[in-house]
């Protein structure tokens, strides 16, 4: 068994970057056992590393990825860690929404872990592509002001990884990869808003983002919420850890200081029905013909992207703006928009 597997199990010691690369070689070469992959995804999502073996663990990833020059100064990517309430698409929403209020929004995210539709889903039903490498993202940014990053952000030792365990599906052991999926993109944005649906998981996540907000200089946003969804949530208190410049600030996103309505779980509800109906209500959100408390939720994670994005610092006016994205059609043309350009490529 390789000597990253027996710390983790044992517990014994701290696993260091030389340790790491020495098992992604493993892997990489094909040296690696079905069942030793099997043990390092059980183990990571069974007991949390600590500090010193998660971040080696994400400079060990980080890098083996190819340089790259680029980077999408002003923008923000909304995701979080999966699981939480069975809820529709908030953050895709939020995406859109943002982008309509000038934001520039590069998201990142993945098929449904919990939720009925993951963003790559729901993006797969509205006719969207995911863009297929850094440039062709830059381009899409450039033009539209938003972009839907596909897999090639992520570290090959992830699919790897998963390719290894089959039969097993990695939403069933590979929480823990979910959990650091944020932070294993290597799209190069100037602000990230993440947020936690399991409490258990909250110190590593902070952990990875103040690590990723010193080694990028990233503004990482931490959100956290007692009905443990992970999104802000419009009529919840959210907790909002940030990270930027090498420091910490902590502050609460209260509904009642920012007006916004009281509500419950039950709002945010994914449309009933197949995918026809699923399409056609979050469309009827975009165009501000959805549900009033889901549409306040969106519009609090499209305020957070402009605020973290520093778009504007007034909470306030990013909530108004992003109610008008909503209203005015604007942030229903932006699907638009990308549903046009996929059909224009094909």
């Amino acid at each position: 068994m390789h000597e990253a597997l027996t710390a983790l199990i044992g517990g014994s010691r701290q696993v260091d970057r030389q340790t790491w690369r020495s098992f992604w070689d493993r892997l990489h070469d094909g040296g690696l056992r079905r069942g030793e992959a099997v043990a390092l995804l059980s183990s990571l999502s069974t007991a949390v590393p600590e500090r010193a073996t998660l971040t080696a663990l994400l400079d060990s990833l980080d890098e083996r990825r190819a340089p790259l020059d680029l980077r999408f100064d002003g923008t923000v990517n909304i995701v979080g860690t999966g699981g939480g309430p069975r809820t529709f698409n908030v953050s895709t929403a939020a995406a859109f929404t943002a982008a309509a209020m000038g934001a520039k929004v590069v998201k990142t995210g993945s098929r449904a872990f919990t939720s009925g539709y993951g963003s790559v889903d729901l993006l797969e039903l509205l006719g969207i592509r995911l863009t297929g490498s850094y440039e062709e993202t830059h381009e899409v940014l450039e033009r539209e002001g938003i972009a839907f990053a596909g897999t090639f952000v992520y570290p090959a030792e992830v699919a790897r990884l998963a390719g290894l365990v089959l039969p097993l599906r990695m939403r069933d052991i590979g929480r823990f990869v979910n959990v650091l999926g944020p932070f294993l993109s290597g799209v190069p944005v100037t602000a990230q808003l993440t947020g936690v649906s399991d409490p258990r998981m909250l110190p590593a996540v902070r952990q990875a983002a103040e690590h990723t907000a010193r080694r990028t200089g990233r503004t990482v946003w931490v959100c956290a919420n007692d009905l443990e969804a992970d999104e802000l949530i419009g009529f919840a208190a959210n907790r909002v850890f940030g990270y930027e410049d090498g420091g910490e600030d902590e502050f609460t996103l209260r509904p009642q200081a920012l007006g916004l309505r009281p509500g419950h779980l039950g709002d945010l509800r994914q449309a009933a029905g197949g995918d026809g109906e699923v399409v056609a209500g979050f469309l009827a959100l975009l165009s501000g013909e959805g549900d009033p408390v889901a549409e306040e939720t969106v519009c609090l994670n499209a305020a957070a992207l402009a605020v973290a994005s520093r778009l504007t610092s007034d909470w306030h006016a990013a909530l108004a703006a992003a109610r008008t994205a909503l209203h005015d059609g604007s942030a229903r043309a932006r699907v638009e928009r990308l549903r046009s350009r996929a059909v224009s490529c094909v």
